[in-house]
């Protein structure tokens, strides 16, 4: 005989009302994705190096060193700093450089990458050039396509798999709100500022994933209800459904939290980004499984799946 689990977020008698608030839900999260969107186009996303091409370069001092003092080195080596600044520590500093008339070119490229790294070294004894990293104009717009088209696929692929699995209405309602969880992160990207880059598309692809695992856990509860209980409305039986799956739901999203939470706090320049929007994805993605997905399942499917509800 298997104990009880120590932790449980909810009694396994608690019959929680969720649908009452189906309205509120979807009003709210409708309101968010259309900020998010006009966010998205006023003022846009922080793009990174990947999409708007340019020179990042990264350093390790001996001592604390000054973003302004830094943008004198290079103003007199004649290289124009889009952004410097500091992270992590006041030691380590990030030099963010615009391409030059010619940076389609691979050799202009790579003469500034190592123009720059000269300048800071011979400037500053004992500094450490960490990355130095460039991307061309025409490349950093092929990968930006790529990105898009890999986020445009995944949902494709997400609704011919819910379609082929369940009924129709699973499978519009799962992409729609997908589709919500999605415009919110990217609201998300363009208020914290994070650059938005290759590796943010990983996360995006990766929320997308987990909420749809999500979503189908909940969305099998209540297929398998439909069949065990043929007269129940289907407002009660999304009620339950969700109260029987809110455990493994909570469960689940809290130890993918905990797991990325170290990543967040600790994982340096590189992975603080992702890791943070990952840590919204899940909030976002757990939430919208419980207040906007079965809502628009009732509004979609209460004709068709359960009559007189």
């Amino acid at each position: 005989m298997f104990s009880r689990p120590l932790l449980r977020f909810v009694r396994d008698d608690r019959q929680i009302r969720f649908m009452r608030g189906r309205h509120a839900g979807l009003i709210i999260s409708a309101l968010l994705s259309i900020a998010s969107v006009v966010l998205f186009f006023t003022p846009g996303l922080n793009l990174g190096l990947d999409f708007r091409g340019g020179v990042i370069v990264e350093t390790h001092s001996p001592t604390a060193e000054d973003p302004a003092h830094m943008r004198e080195i290079l103003k007199a080596g004649h290289v124009n700093a889009a952004s410097v600044q500091t992270f992590g520590s006041p030691q380590d500093m990030r030099i963010a450089i615009n391409l030059p008339r010619g940076g389609e070119d691979e050799h202009v490229t790579q003469q500034l990458v190592d123009h720059v790294r000269t300048i800071i070294v011979q400037a500053i004894p004992g500094v450490q050039i960490q990355r130095a990293d460039a991307v061309g104009g025409s490349v950093s717009s092929e990968l930006f396509r790529d990105g898009v088209l890999a986020l445009l696929f995944s949902l494709g692929m997400i609704l011919i798999y819910i379609w082929f699995r369940f009924e129709r209405e699973f499978a519009l309602s799962a992409v729609i709100t997908l589709v919500l969880d999605l415009t919110k992160t990217i609201g998300f990207l363009v208020v914290t500022r994070f650059e938005f880059d290759l590796v943010m598309v990983a996360a995006l692809l990766t929320i997308l994933g987990y909420s749809t695992n999500d979503k189908v856990v909940v969305y099998d509860r209540v297929r398998e209800n439909l069949r065990k209980y043929r007269t129940m409305p289907l407002r009660e039986l999304l009620d339950l459904s969700i109260n029987e799956t809110l455990n493994r739901t909570l469960g689940t999203s809290m130890t993918v939290f905990l797991a990325a939470l170290p990543l967040a706090l600790f994982g340096g320049s590189t992975l603080t980004g992702f890791a943070t929007v990952m840590l919204f994805g899940i909030v976002v993605g757990t939430s919208s499984s419980i207040f906007i997905a079965a809502p628009l399942l009732l509004l979609m499917g209460q004709k068709r799946l359960r009559r007189g509800s």
